[in-house]
Formats: structure tokens, C-alpha cells, sequence
């Protein structure tokens, strides 16, 4: 099977979730005995570094990048502002891309063209000319979901009226596109739900993001003696930002009277929360290891308030046996039962609530990271994902 994979962004440098979802796809098929072509957006934001695809691994795919200024553009947000347009999507389209995606499609021929997220769509109109291959949307998050909950969470501003006139254009562009696709790989069931809700027809499977934990080990059997709560993400992500303001402004100062510490990581990090560091508090930014900076805390604390989809590092932070503490947004899609093998909190106070019985009680700590590696090692490892994507491109082609 041929498949041609087209990226928002590069799959490597591994720098963020997307690019870990977007990597283990691409390393997935090509294990699996696909040929693969990957031909990417790259951005000031997300480089294209060739050498990352220098591996034995990738000999035979062919890889291209070709530069996308996706900064927010004033004058053409405005213009989307008073038209039709959803500028988050226009705004990854570019005629050099085009471009090269003709002489792509003109040159080879393929069977699958996986779309890596919604912002990739703008290019079907140009894959349906030049290509009898079945399109695929891997849908990351329900884009227009993640605007909604912003706009939520906004209070009362003008800033909650522009994020819900965002979130009201993207809705109608995301529902719309569906027709236009072959098949929708969703990230989880809930995903799946609610894209069957908006009213498609097209075929649906909930294909979770994948890691390879097969030779994932938990080297660290002994937890610190004061309580290290962590959070890891890119900050330049809203939810993430929203989260870690969350988790700074409204859970910590309820944990002062506990024997807990709380260090917070992440590519991106803003100067201001950079100068929050006081104490048992500690924001450092971008770590070297993001292994190494989990296995070194006991218990990650993710309060998302918007997004949607599934939050990598909490999977990720579940197969290396760490406890997990987080809202019901941020435990979409993980067949969790809480309590079990992982916890939700959605206030302030639930989270707060929650850290103390851990903190008070450290072998429910280990109880719940056993029992979260337990099921990531079950539903969420790359062989037994990519052989369900496999057959869900085999069933589009009949």
C-alpha cells in the first residue's frame, strides 16, 4: 500500500503531541510494510530539518517540506472576519504547497493521501483532481470544540464574542468538509460521537493516538518524599496556557499546607510564568527529556479547561507508571474508571481534594500508576493502532 502523508506540520523534531502523533503514524506504516511519502508544511514556529529523516527508517520515503508563513496576519484576519472564510484553516494554505503537491500527485501514484489534521483540508479540491486515492482525515481534535470551550471560559469580554464568532465559522467549515472526505480517523470515541452527531455520513473509526511501549519500563519504584506534582506541555497552545494559569492562579494556593512540591514544564514558556517560580513552585520551560522530567516527579497534573481529543503526555506519563490527575475534558477518550487508573478533578477544590489523599496515602500512588500503565499498554500501543488504521484504509478501497 502506498499512502502519502500531509503534515500541518514537520512529524520531527519531536517537539510537541502533534508532532508525537503525526511521528508515530509515519513510523507506524512504514514498520508495517507501507511505502510512505511525507510532504510537509514547515513554519518559523515548527522547522523542517532534514537530518531528523536521515534514519535507516526512512531510506525509502521520500520527505519534502515546503515553508508556510502561518503567523496571524491582522489584515487577512479581518477579511475572514467579515466573509465566509475560517482563517485558523486558510491561513495553512499556500500556492508553493499547492505546487509542489501537483508535482507530487502528477509524478507517483497512490492508494491512501492521510490528511494530518483539518488544516490540510484546503488542499483536497487540487488531491480530487490529480488523484483516484481515498482520502483520509486524521482528525486530532474537533477544532471548532476547542474554540467553543474557549470562548466558555471566557467570561464576559469582547474577547468571548470574537472566540465564539471563531468557533461558530470553524464549526461550518469542519462539519462541511466532512462530505468531502473518504474516511475520518478520529483520535477517540468521544470524537467519533460527536463528529457522528454533527449529522456525516462518511465513515468514522476511533483510531487513538499510538506510542511504542513495548519497551517502555518503570525504572523509578520509589516515590520522593515530598510529593512532586508536575505538568508538562507546549505552551504555545492555548488550553496548555489556560491550564497551567489554572493550575497556577486557582489549585496551588489551595496545596500550601501540604508536603508537595509542583514543577511545570514546557516548550514555549511564557516570561511571565517563567518569574512565578517561588519556592516548592518551580516553572524551568523546556526540559532536554521530557522521559527524564517525568520519571524524576511522581504525579501529573493536567487541569485543561478547553481542547479536545487526547492529551499525549497523559498517555504517555500513564505507561511509565506515574498517577494522573486531571479534568473530564482532559480524560476524553481514555477508557478510564476514576479512582482506578487515574483521577478527574474538575475544580479547584477536587484537585486539591485529590492531591491531599495521594499525598497522604502514596501507595494509591502506585496503585493508580500500575493500573494506568496497565491500560495505555493496552489500548494505546503503535502495533495493535497502526494494524486498526491499516484496516481501515483496506475497507475504503473495496
Amino acid at each position: 500500500m502506498r499512502v502519502l502523508q500531509l503534515c500541518n506540520k514537520p512529524p520531527r523534531p519531536i517537539v510537541d503531541g502533534g508532532c508525537i502523533a503525526m511521528n508515530e503514524i509515519s513510523e507506524g506504516l512504514i514498520n508495517a510494510g507501507c511505502q510512505l511519502d511525507i510532504l510537509t508544511i514547515s513554519t518559523a514556529k515548527h522547522p523542517f530539518h532534514k537530518r531528523e529523516f536521515d534514519s535507516e527508517l526512512f531510506q525509502n520515503t521520500e520527505v519534502q517540506d515546503i515553508f508556510v508563513d502561518t503567523k496571524v496576519n491582522l489584515v487577512d484576519a479581518f477579511s475572514a472576519l467579515i466573509s465566509s472564510d475560517s482563517y485558523n484553516v486558510s491561513r495553512f494554505f499556500s500556492s508553493d504547497f499547492d505546487f509542489k503537491l501537483i508535482r507530487w500527485l502528477t509524478d507517483k501514484s497512490y492508494d491512501i493521501i492521510h490528511l494530518e489534521s483539518l488544516f490540510m483540508t484546503p488542499y483536497i479540491p487540487t488531491i480530487r483532481k490529480l488523484s483516484k486515492a481515498k482520502i483520509i482525515l486524521r482528525s486530532h481534535n474537533l477544532e471548532h470544540l476547542i474554540w467553543e470551550r474557549m470562548a466558555k471560559s471566557a467570561g464576559h469580554s469582547p474577547k468571548k464574542l470574537y472566540l465564539k464568532h471563531l468557533a461558530s465559522r470553524l464549526k461550518k467549515y469542519e462539519v462541511n468538509i466532512l462530505k468531502d472526505v473518504d474516511g475520518i480517523a478520529s483520535i477517540s470515541s468521544k470524537d467519533e460521537k460527536t463528529f457522528r452527531q454533527l449529522g456525516t455520513s462518511t465513515p468514522i473509526k476511533t483510531i487513538p493516538f499510538s506510542t511504542d511501549l513495548s519497551g517502555t519500563e518503570v525504572s523509578n519504584k520509589s516515590l520522593n518524599n515530598e510529593l512532586k506534582l508536575f505538568h508538562l506541555g507546549a505552551m504555545n497552545w492555548t488550553p496548555n496556557i489556560e491550564a497551567v494559569n489554572y493550575l497556577i492562579d486557582k489549585i496551588w494556593p489551595l496545596l500550601s499546607s501540604l508536603d508537595v512540591s509542583l514543577n511545570i514544564a514546557g516548550r514555549g514558556m511564557q516570561e511571565e510564568l517563567l518569574e512565578a517560580s517561588n519556592g516548592k513552585l518551580q516553572v524551568i520551560g523546556e526540559v532536554k527529556s521530557a522521559r527524564d522530567f517525568i520519571e524524576k516527579n511522581d504525579v501529573l497534573i493536567v487541569p485543561l479547561i478547553s481542547g479536545s481529543g487526547i492529551r499525549v503526555k497523559i498517555i504517555e506519563a500513564m505507561a511509565m507508571g506515574k498517577a494522573v490527575i486531571t479534568t473530564s475534558i482532559g480524560a476524553e477518550g481514555i477508557p478510564f474508571t476514576n479512582w482506578e487508573n487515574l483521577i478527574i478533578a474538575d475544580s479547584p477544590e477536587e484537585f486539591a481534594h485529590a492531591i491531599t489523599e495521594l499525598s497522604q496515602n502514596k501507595d494509591k500512588v502506585w496503585q493508580i500508576g500500575d493500573k494506568g500503565r496497565a491500560l495505555a499498554l493496552e489500548h494505546f500501543d503503535s502495533k495493535k493502532v497502526i494494524s486498526d488504521l491499516i484496516e481501515f484504509y483496506k475497507s475504503l478501497e473495496v
